[in-house]
């Protein structure tokens, strides 16, 4: 067993199959399942049940494939700690959506031209889901929304986001729940902040909300809120990347409203990338990113 093979098998079942995992890895498949064998037989154990074209992994295989990620990212950090100082290697990052949407893209291509060398992956989920994936190290960094509670990590301000309340169009002006035609909340699933944050402000009005409809986009949760199904919290970014906005009324939240978002990181686990990654944000304090 050796670090090659355990990359393949890692690509194998990241990419959910033999074939993705060759042309990730610019192989053959015939050397991709050779590998697989070879490493199923110096183990004397199955790490796949093969059925078809589907490699689902055996109770050994994923006792592997946890040990593989963790021994793959150390040697990762030892090659970035012996070699010059230059941005290379693999940047995971976690982010919200509406990060990533509105903030992200800008940041990301300017950092991919300034360092060719990092290979970026991007997953979007909720804060809760991002500090976990922190936790358990499958991303080396995490955008987040505040408060961060947990003392382990690291953390600078990288964006200042305003968040609005919006119902749909012609909406009588509200200031709280008491003024909401309807109280069905739309958002997305539990961990959420910004879900959080409009579940308080149901709270701080006395007010819980009727319904609570969970949905998968801010396509949908701007279109449901036209509809005049019910009322969200959204950052003004997100609303300026509409050139087609639905007909929607804003209302502002007042210092509620006023969020920042975290670059979130274990600090024993930055490499070159993430630190270049870290000095682009360093480098806009005080005023970030705050109105990009």
């Amino acid at each position: 067993m050796d670090l090659a093979s355990l990359e393949i098998f890692r690509a194998v079942v990241e990419q959910g199959g033999v074939t993705r995992a060759a042309t990730r890895l610019h192989r053959v498949q015939s050397n991709v399942t050779t590998r697989i064998r070879q490493l199923e037989a110096s183990l004397g154990v199955e790490l796949f049940l093969r059925d078809g074209k589907r490699m689902v992994l055996t109770p050994a295989g994923q006792t592997l494939f946890d040990y593989a990620r963790r021994v793959l990212d150390l040697a990762e950090e030892a090659r970035q700690a012996v070699l010059p100082a230059k941005p290379q290697g693999r940047l995971r990052i976690a982010s919200m959506e509406s990060t990533a949407a509105s903030r992200l893209p800008a940041v990301l291509a300017a950092y991919h031209q300034a360092w060719p060398d990092v290979e970026l992956e991007l997953v979007t989920c909720p804060t809760r889901q991002a500090l976990q994936a922190l936790a358990r190290f499958e991303v080396d960094c995490a955008f987040v929304a505040q408060p961060l509670d947990d003392p382990a990590l690291a953390s600078l301000p990288a964006f200042e986001e305003e968040l609005v309340l919006i119902a749909r169009e012609r909406h009588a002006p509200i200031h709280s729940a008491a003024d909401l035609e309807t109280r069905t909340m739309l958002s997305f699933e539990s961990g959420c902040n910004y879900r959080g944050r409009l579940e308080a402000w149901f709270g701080a009005s006395g007010s819980p909300p009727r319904r609570v409809l969970e949905l998968g986009s801010y396509h949908a949760i701007i279109a449901c809120a036209a509809a005049g199904i019910g009322v969200a919290i959204v950052p003004r970014s997100v609303l300026g990347l509409y050139r087609d906005l639905p007909r929607i009324s804003l209302h502002d939240l007042g210092p509620a409203g006023r969020v920042t978002t975290l670059l979130a990181w274990h600090p024993a686990m930055v490499n070159t990338a993430l630190g270049a990654l870290a000095d682009t944000f360093r480098a806009a304090a005080p005023g970030m990113a705050a109105a990009a």
